[in-house]
């Protein structure tokens, strides 16, 4: 892709040649024309998490990243219905959107983080106009949390699986029978149009299109930055009406124990193992591991493992049995078996799709 010399992000000079009005609320810096243009939707009364979270990812120049990538980093825009206007944010402050609906039609990922009023608000129809636009073009539609809604307003999850936040679950089935609302996953990848669960789950998400565009070492490098694991396994419903238990100073040791986990991923681990680098007993350390990671020692590290696999898999060398040797599984039957649990698909498949030279 030939590159141009384009305006900063941050200018005020918008794609119609307009100044626009008011302050802008997210500068990430001058780089070069993006490969992919991502725009987030913003509106008034919105939760700013969910919006920061595709910032995060999307957003930020990522100097870590040099000589990993490909193509350049994504570029990003935060749309409104009415770009230049004032938006209250949940907390008691608010931001203003440079660019409006007509980019985010525009873009090649739409992502919608929420809606203003999931119990009985309205969508807003710019907004479902834009979306359905977006897809007819062949964007790929994103929601977190409620966000789902404004998706199901555009007739986008007809027919498909879907997930928001738990609380919302059944009244978005409820209002859109002709969606099949999945309330446990964290969330559901249907190529072009992608849901996830609530707040934190966006994360899940966004690093998963991360990892389907430049590959698993680029998503971890980035998850590691953001401090949060590349892949978590399980799905929402253990966090459904349970509170996690507080654990006292002994917790360091699960700490410690993940850490001789990840250093050993290799070998066989047991709890027994696992528990002796925590200097606990057996009993005390799977009730505060579970605790305090909401799954269990064994779950948490065929994730590791599975993890792990990734970087493999995008590399030609090596069989599918010598990578599940080399990430700890006892055969390539068991690698299989906890791939497809986690990945929803094979590792032979994943490696079709996401190695080297992959299309």
């Amino acid at each position: 892709m030939t590159q141009h010399d384009n305006p900063p992000q941050g200018s005020t000079t918008q794609a119609t040649g307009r100044t626009a009005p008011g302050p802008v609320a997210v500068a990430i810096g001058r780089r070069p024309e993006p490969v992919h243009d991502v725009a987030v939707y913003a509106f008034d009364g919105m939760a700013p998490f969910e919006l920061g979270v595709a910032v995060e990812v999307f957003g930020l120049a990522r100097p870590e990243l040099s000589g990993l990538l490909a193509a350049p980093w994504y570029g990003l825009k935060v749309c409104a219905d009415r770009p230049g206007t004032a938006l209250d944010a949940v907390g008691g402050f608010a931001m203003v959107a440079r660019h409006g609906l007509d980019e985010l039609a525009a873009a090649d990922t739409v992502i919608v983080p929420g809606v203003p009023n999931a119990f009985g608000g309205e969508v807003s129809p710019g907004l479902v106009a834009a979306l359905r636009t977006a897809h007819e073009r062949g964007a790929r539609i994103v929601s977190i949390c409620s966000g789902a809604f404004a998706l199901a307003a555009a007739g986008l999850l007809d027919g498909r699986k879907a997930t928001t936040h738990w609380r919302y679950a059944e009244l978005l089935q409820q209002r859109y029978p002709s969606v099949e609302v999945d309330p446990d996953v964290l969330y559901v990848d249907n190529g072009d149009v992608l849901t996830s669960a609530g707040s934190a789950a966006g994360i899940d998400l966004c690093l998963h299109l991360v990892r389907r565009d430049h590959g698993a070492k680029v998503a971890n490098t980035v998850a590691r930055r953001f401090v949060v694991p590349p892949h978590r396994d399980g799905g929402q419903a253990q966090f459904i009406e349970a509170a996690i238990l507080p654990v006292d100073e002994e917790d360091d040791g699960i700490a410690r124990s993940m850490q001789y986990a990840m250093d050993h991923l290799a070998s066989p681990l047991t709890v027994s193992a696992l528990a002796g680098a925590a200097r606990m007993s057996d009993r005390s350390y799977l009730r505060h591991f579970t605790a305090r990671n909401g799954t269990s020692p064994m779950r948490w590290v065929v994730t590791q493992r599975i993890a792990a696999s990734l970087p493999l898999l995008e590399s030609p060398e090596g069989t599918v049995e010598e990578i599940a040797a080399a990430v700890g599984f006892e055969s390539a039957a068991t690698f299989r078996h906890h791939f497809g649990r986690v990945m929803r698909t094979s590792p032979t498949a994943y490696r079709r799709g996401f190695g080297r030279g992959a299309a």
